[in-house]
């Protein structure tokens, strides 16, 4: 098994970044404790509010799999919170160089 990493960037809707930050903030603990979870960890720009970048890291490509295709909190996500994200701006899966 190769060690993954992953950064993610989504921006609120105007007027729903308190409720995407529920949202997001909500995914957090469960991730966490999947099998392979290394780091999740939720950030939130402090010079715009409503930009959120999510940081991971998993033991396996596999583990990442698994957590974001058939997490049950990461499902509920997708059927309730995406509503209030206007955009991924950015999804980088990273391997360590040094």
């Amino acid at each position: 098994m190769s060690e993954l990493f992953i950064v993610v960037g989504l921006k609120a809707k105007v007027g729903k970044e308190d409720e995407l930050r529920r949202d997001l903030s909500a995914l957090v603990e469960p991730s966490r404790n999947e099998d392979g979870n290394i780091r999740y960890d939720l950030f939130e720009d402090q010079n715009e509010p409503g930009r959120f970048v999510f940081v991971e890291e998993w033991s396996s490509i596999e583990a990442r799999t698994r957590h974001h295709e058939h997490g049950p909190h990461i499902e509920h996500f997708h059927a309730n919170g995406v509503s209030n994200v206007d955009k991924t701006e950015f999804a980088h899966l990273l391997k360590r160089v040094a």
